[in-house]
């Protein structure tokens, strides 16, 4: 099988050609690239897997044009950030988040976070809350929620399988790169509802990204802490950290048919905030609702970070 050619890649397999601006930014040790819109109060973007900082494309523009300087960063390892040999944790990762927030001279910013991109925004609302103005989280619960739906629930630790495919060195990266990264566009598609995030062209995007060297290797390697640690002092060091309630207006948005995260195992998520808390279920869609139905998300997203007092 081979990639179809992309009319979108103009700036390669990463730095995608738009109406965004593409540039790299140093936090935390390492270099991140982001691409970026608007001017106005920051609103910082973090994608989760198997994407980069392009699954945001449909959002950039539409915050741009509400008043909102957005920026989508590339995670650790991933797109066009710095591969480094450590630094997978979620502490660290949400390190890198909110270094990013000060490089970018701001003095916080609303972290809007996906998948994985959510786990680490719970993280930087409970490590860094003066830094974070407002989080929004999509397809992903808190941690600790996520930490006790994946041993606790069965049904839950069957969605989430891929999570312990991972804890096996080399094979699952092999797989993710084989065939053109077809892998990467099977995942996108079994994750989604019934509503397809992207055509082929979209899903190409994806799979060369992934293909960039170490890519797959450093993807990986947050799910592996996050299942190596569960007994390890690291990993109950950092469950009990989160146990600190986040203190920021937060707006909860997920799938009513995402495969990966069960609803159940999301819902509930709000008895960790002492503040402002909105869930919102967005029916007949699955894992990547800013994709799936970029309209109904993007709305609802702009509409809640422009209310001054949402939920009071």
């Amino acid at each position: 099988m081979t990639l179809p050619e992309s009319s979108t890649a103009g700036g390669g397999p990463v730095r995608l050609d738009g109406p965004w601006t593409h540039r790299d930014v140093a936090a935390n040790g390492a270099r991140f690239h982001i691409a970026e819109m608007g001017d106005g109060p920051l609103v910082l973007l973090l994608h989760g897997f198997p994407q980069f900082w392009w699954t945001w494309r449909h959002q950039l523009p539409a915050l741009a044009e509400a008043g909102f300087r957005a920026v989508a960063m590339d995670l650790r390892g991933v797109g066009g950030s710095d591969r480094t040999p450590r630094g997978y944790d979620p502490a660290n990762l949400a390190l890198d988040i909110t270094g990013v927030v000060r490089s970018l001279g701001e003095p916080d910013a609303a972290l809007v976070g996906h998948d994985l991109g959510g786990y680490l925004a719970w993280t930087a609302a409970v490590m860094r809350p003066k830094l974070v103005r407002r989080l929004v989280v999509s397809s992903m619960p808190h941690p600790r929620r996520w930490r006790s739906a994946m041993l606790s629930d069965l049904a839950q630790s069957r969605a989430g399988s891929h999570v312990w495919g991972f804890q096996r060195p080399w094979l699952p990266e092999r797989r993710l790169v084989a065939d053109d990264a077809a892998l990467v566009g099977e995942l996108i598609r079994d994750w989604s509802g019934p509503q397809p995030i992207a055509d082929e062209e979209a899903i190409g995007t994806y799979r060369r990204a992934m293909l960039v060297p170490s890519t797959a290797h450093c993807s990986i390697e947050p799910y592996r802490w996050m299942v190596r640690s569960l007994a390890r002092p690291d990993g109950i060091q950092f469950n009990r950290r989160m146990k600190r309630p986040v203190r920021v207006p937060t707006l909860h948005l997920h799938g009513s048919l995402d495969p990966v995260m069960r609803t159940r195992s999301a819902a509930g998520s709000g008895e960790y905030v002492e503040a402002p808390y909105r869930w919102r279920l967005f029916d007949g869609l699955g894992h990547f609702p800013h994709e799936e139905d970029p309209v109904a998300f993007t709305t609802e997203l702009v509409n809640w970070l422009k209310d001054p007092e949402p939920d009071r």
